[in-house]
């Protein structure tokens, strides 16, 4: 190989190289900026608006700063939506969230990847309110879904005893899904499937 081709080979090879770099480059800053529109750090605090109810226990929402997140109600597991009582538990929580505004703390992220938030909803009766209203507890004391027992030590003692309470009173006055002699819980209905 001449001189001349060598250095036209390394010139090449530079500028193709230069533009690879440039590809990543793009493309770093464009898959960073779409996990920042997606994705919530476990540990945030948010707040926003509710664009869909996906189940008994799953929010959709648009967050004050753009971005569309899936949130995963901590503290209960509602039924499934093939299960008995899935459409009614969405259904409710629907209407808990119908004033369309939340605030949400997420201490966590589940196994699936999903963030884990304690989520706060503005009373339905009240237009001028704060966002006051415990939906997972709401959604205990409706008997629409369960407390869910295997992750009550990362709550608060005090979030422990009042959805335990609630749970109790559900059940006693037949609730939901406490109508049913023997209501299948969401873990053990996936279990089977």
């Amino acid at each position: 190989m001449t001189s001349a081709a060598k250095d036209a080979w390394i010139d090449a090879s530079m500028r193709v190289a230069v533009r690879v770099r440039r590809v990543l480059l793009v493309s770093v800053v464009l898959i960073g900026a779409f996990l920042r529109s997606t994705t919530l750090v476990h540990g945030a605090e948010v707040s926003g608006t509710v664009l869909r109810v996906a189940d008994g226990d799953t929010i959709l929402l648009l967050t004050t700063d753009g971005r569309r997140q899936s949130i995963r109600i901590a503290g209960i597991d509602a039924p499934e939506p093939a299960q008995p009582f899935g459409r009614e538990s969405r259904a409710y929580l629907a209407r808990l969230v119908a004033a369309g505004e939340l605030r949400a703390e997420c201490p966590k992220t589940d196994h699936r990847g999903s963030i884990v938030c304690k989520v706060w909803a503005r009373p339905t009766d009240c237009s001028t309110c704060a966002q006051t209203v415990d939906i997972g507890l709401a959604q205990i004391a409706g008997g629409m879904a369960w407390w869910y027992r295997r992750y009550g030590l990362e709550q608060s003692s005090v979030d422990r005893a009042r959805y335990e309470s609630e749970e109790q009173a559900a059940r006693s006055n037949k609730r939901g899904l406490w109508v049913d002699a023997k209501p299948v819980p969401p873990w053990d209905w996936r279990r089977g499937q």
